[in-house]
């Protein structure tokens, strides 16, 4: 390929890169992050995110995968050195065939779409990248119509959080809200609009077995952090307290699959009903 820029030392533009990786206000700065991966770049392309630059190996004869994103795509593609490509891509071992910068999104509320059938998840201060990504990718995986951090968190923009979603981060809409009370904000509106949303908590000591709930309206279910559980303000706000009965010598589930566990209930009433069993 040619008149392309490529790069072959560690220049500031390579740097600048590099900091996404590991500097959560660089990429707030910036306004980018990196996606790594077949499926999360192919999604990004598809699902029309704005990929400001794809960065792809320099000595490396592009795969099928590699040559039709490359040739599909209308912005900047640099050639990179592999040894820094390597960095790139966050895995020692392996250089990937392409490493994509996308735009951030906004973290407006409004992005997330809502409708009778509404199904949410807010995950309160989460400490780890990657347990955000996995809830990311159960919601998607169960019909879930978008993810909300609130409060002091991990960044959904980690390329950790990108990687364990699998794509499912680009998939549905995930926004950061600074608090609970901007989230009950919107959760009012909604209300004040006729949706007869719920919130539902998620706790060892909740006063229904999750079972027990009927999950077939419009939910929105909060998972705590990994440690300490919801905030005093979640839990004065939710509408019921929920519990995963669990057995055995753990004393709770991480956060992340009792997502999964809530997530699969909810899927599993709805699809009864649809199913009118």
């Amino acid at each position: 390929m040619t008149g392309e820029l490529r790069i072959s030392r560690a220049n500031a533009r390579f740097q600048q890169w590099q900091a996404l990786l590991g500097n959560r206000a660089k990429r707030q700065r910036a306004g980018e992050f990196l996606v790594q991966g077949v499926r999360p770049i192919s999604l990004a392309v598809e699902l029309g995110w704005t990929v400001r630059t794809l960065i792809y190996d320099a000595d490396r004869q592009p795969s099928q995968w590699a040559a039709q994103m490359l040739k599909a795509f209308g912005g900047e593609r640099v050639a990179m050195a592999p040894d820094l490509l390597r960095e790139l891509g966050g895995k020692d071992e392996d250089v990937p065939e392409l490493v994509a910068v996308v735009e951030l999104p906004g973290d407006e509320l409004s992005r997330i779409p809502v409708g009778p059938s509404f199904l949410g998840v807010v995950f309160d201060r989460p400490n780890s990248p990657g347990n955000i990504g996995t809830m990311a990718r159960s919601l998607d995986a169960f019909g879930g119509a978008g993810l909300i951090v609130t409060g002091h968190a991990a960044d959904p923009y980690d390329p950790r959080s990108v990687r364990a979603s699998t794509g499912s981060l680009l998939a549905l809409p995930v926004v950061r809200a600074h608090s609970h009370r901007e989230v009950l904000a919107w959760v009012e509106e909604l209300r004040a609009q006729g949706l007869p949303l719920t919130v539902v908590g998620t706790d060892e000591g909740g006063a229904a077995d999750i079972a027990d709930l009927d999950l077939t309206g419009p939910t929105l279910l909060v998972i705590g952090n990994e440690t300490t559980g919801l905030s005093a303000g979640w839990r004065q706000s939710c509408d019921t307290m929920a519990r995963i009965p669990i057995v055995g010598s753990a004393s709770s589930l991480n956060a992340a699959n009792a997502a999964t566990v809530v997530l699969y209930e909810a899927a599993r009433q709805r699809n009864r009903g649809a199913s009118g069993a």
